[in-house]
Order: structure tokens, then C-alpha cells, then sequence
């Protein structure tokens, strides 16, 4: 009780003590969600899914048996064998693997890369700011899997390039938000106070106005995680992501929709793993949004 006093303490003695606190408040407030704590829980599965697969999968994700071909569930195959006689339940759990890799890392290229362009967009305003936004206006009208599309087509198929391309792709949402941020801020009196200091224009940025522009970018992150995994389930499908026989969740859908009749469950398993991993993120991000809302504040 002592420590959640101190937390709580309305007057923090250190910077540390009023970062903790202000965690704190918003990590109670999320917990009162109950769905946000439901898509916690999936998220938190598939990364434990995803680091513990060679232990958790029964059998090898790329070795198959024949004489067991599309094998319906049960209590051997839980979730079935394909065409090849592998079994469905391992390849999804190695699966994760896959999708957690490009899952982070189109988030980690595409939002940093959004929100420093969107800052730049809205601090300098002007000729600048209608030429990036120029450029953001194209990418944002056109599909983003059509797009996706057209720059696999360039590159090659393969994971690596179905990440650059989904990255590529994705960065303009990020720089509206951040740009809509900036304008905001940019007349701040603390800006001005900065820039009287002798600040310069990447300092900025980079100390005073990012930051600010991180609650709502982590939330538009989130909630993009569930069209990200679709996007990538696209390509595979396609043929376009992850190349056989790697166990990629849209690829195992476009293989199984041969038997999709009689052996529904080759594409239906994969198809409903995609459902349950981006329905996660989508419940995890609207709690996100609700607790990270500036409009709202969040009480102990």
C-alpha cells in the first residue's frame, strides 16, 4: 500500500516518481477495460507462441507423412495434416513466428519514418509541407494491398521485401497524425521559448515536439498491427510473401483452398488464427486509445 501511495502521490518529488505514477494510473485504467485485457491476453499468447514453438509444437513444421495426407482433426493431429501430410496445429504455432517477425518489423520501420516526416510536415508548414503532403495524398489513395502489390512485383517475392514493401506502404497514416499533432503545437509558447534559447530546428523536433506526438502514434500502431497482418496474409496467399515451405498463414490458406470443400480445415485453421491474432490488436488498441485519449484524464 505504501508503494501505490507513492505512486499515487500527488505531488512527486522526482520526475522518476511522476513517470511511475502516471504508468501506474494508466495501467489501472486499462485493466479496467475488459476487452483491452482480452486482447492483451491473445497478444501475450503469440509472443509466448512465438518464443517457445520448438517446444510447443508437436511436430516439424516443414517434415510431412505422406501415408497421413489431410488427415481430419484428432487427437493426433488436432488441427489436421495438409496435402502433405504436416500437421496444420505446428505450422500455425511456427507460423506466429512469421508473423510476429513482420508484425515488428513494419512497425519499426514504417512509424518512426511517419512521425519524423510528419513532424518535419507540420514544424516548417509552407512550400514543405505542401510537398510532403503531396506525396502522403498519393500513397494514401491508392489501396494499400494494391499497392503492397505493385512494389512486390518490383522487388521480388520473399519475406524481406514483403516487409519493405508493407512498410513502404504504411508510413503515410503516421505522418498525418504526427503532422496534425505539430500544427498543434508548433505556436506553442514553450517552441518559441526553444527557439529563443538558440535551439535549433532538429532539436526541436526532436526533443520537444515527438515526444508529444508518441501517445497517438503508438495507438494508430496498435490498431494498424491487425491491416498489417492481413496485408501480409495477402501476399502470401498470393505467393508473394514468405516462399514455401515456410509456414506463413496466407500461404497455408492459398494451399488448402484446393480442398476447401472437403477438407475445410487445411485453410480454415490458418484463416482462423488470422482472425483471432488481428482481432487481439484491434481490442488491445481501442483500450490503448481510450486510456492514452489527451481529452480524458486518467485518475487513480
Amino acid at each position: 500500500m505504501a508503494t501505490v501511495a507513492w505512486l499515487l502521490d500527488e505531488n512527486p518529488e522526482t520526475r522518476m516518481q511522476a513517470q511511475l505514477g502516471q504508468g501506474y494510473r494508466l495501467a489501472r485504467a486499462l485493466a479496467r477495460n475488459p476487452l483491452a485485457m482480452v486482447g492483451l491476453a491473445i497478444i501475450v499468447a503469440l509472443l509466448v507462441v512465438a518464443a517457445f514453438a520448438p517446444w510447443l509444437a508437436p511436430y516439424s513444421a516443414v517434415d510431412g507423412d505422406l501415408a497421413n495426407r489431410l488427415a481430419p482433426p484428432s487427437a493426433v493431429h488436432w488441427m489436421g495434416t495438409d496435402e502433405l501430410g504436416r500437421d496444420i496445429m505446428s505450422r500455425i504455432i511456427f507460423g506466429a513466428r512469421i508473423t510476429l517477425y513482420i508484425v515488428l518489423l513494419v512497425a519499426v520501420i514504417a512509424a518512426p519514418l511517419g512521425l519524423v516526416i510528419g513532424a518535419v510536415s507540420g514544424y516548417f508548414g509552407g512550400f514543405v509541407d505542401r510537398v510532403i503532403m503531396g506525396v502522403t495524398d498519393i500513397f494514401l489513395s491508392l489501396p494499400r494491398l494494391i499497392l503492397a502489390l505493385a512494389f512486390v512485383a518490383a522487388l521480388g517475392p520473399g519475406i524481406e521485401n514483403a516487409v519493405i514493401a508493407i512498410a513502404i506502404t504504411s508510413w503515410p497514416v503516421y505522418a498525418r497524425i504526427a503532422r496534425a499533432e505539430t500544427l498543434t503545437i508548433r505556436g506553442s509558447d514553450y517552441i518559441a521559448a526553444a527557439r529563443m534559447l538558440g535551439a535549433s530546428h532538429a532539436r526541436v523536433i526532436g526533443v520537444h515536439v515527438l515526444p508529444l506526438c508518441m501517445s497517438s502514434t503508438i495507438v494508430r500502431v496498435t490498431l494498424d498491427m491487425a491491416g498489417i497482418i492481413l496485408t501480409a496474409a495477402g501476399l502470401g496467399f498470393l505467393g508473394l510473401g514468405a516462399q514455401p515451405p515456410l509456414p506463413e498463414w496466407g500461404a497455408m490458406i492459398s494451399r488448402g483452398r484446393t480442398f476447401i470443400l472437403d477438407q475445410w480445415w487445411v485453410a480454415t485453421m490458418p484463416g482462423f488464427a488470422i482472425v483471432v491474432v488481428s482481432l487481439g490488436f484491434c481490442l488491445f488498441g481501442d483500450g490503448l486509445r481510450d486510456v492514452l485519449d489527451p481529452r480524458q484524464r486518467v485518475k487513480g
